[in-house]
């Protein structure tokens, strides 16, 4: 069965439903672990009685998130615990960037 573009477009509209395609080259949907990366993808946005959603289709790759502490977190650590610099970044990773935590770990 083949369906009428024209046909449906004209139903849509009757239903209040407003569709409209999004230039995109790339989407990206960021998690607090990972990234979800949709390359090339098509883009629709629906606006259905003044709420908009968006659909996406497109080549779906994953990554995860690596924490980077700031700089400014990194000299604090490193005052409070008199360790080094690789030491604190790699207590600021294994915490989430909990000072606290981080310090906790450096000082036992």
């Amino acid at each position: 069965m083949r369906i009428n573009q024209r046909k449906m477009q004209e139903a849509m509209r009757r239903l209040g439903i407003q569709q409209q395609e999004v230039p995109a080259e790339r989407v990206i949907i960021e998690s607090s672990d990972k990234r979800i990366i949709i390359d090339s993808p098509q883009v629709v946005k629906v606006n259905l009685m003044g709420q908009e959603t968006f659909q996406i289709t497109g080549a779906v790759r994953e990554e995860p998130i690596e924490f980077k502490p700031s700089e400014e977190d990194v000299k604090l650590v490193m005052e409070k615990t008199g360790k080094s610099k690789e030491e604190v970044v790699e207590a600021l990773k294994s915490s989430n960037g909990d000072i606290a935590s981080a310090i906790l770990k450096l000082s036992q």
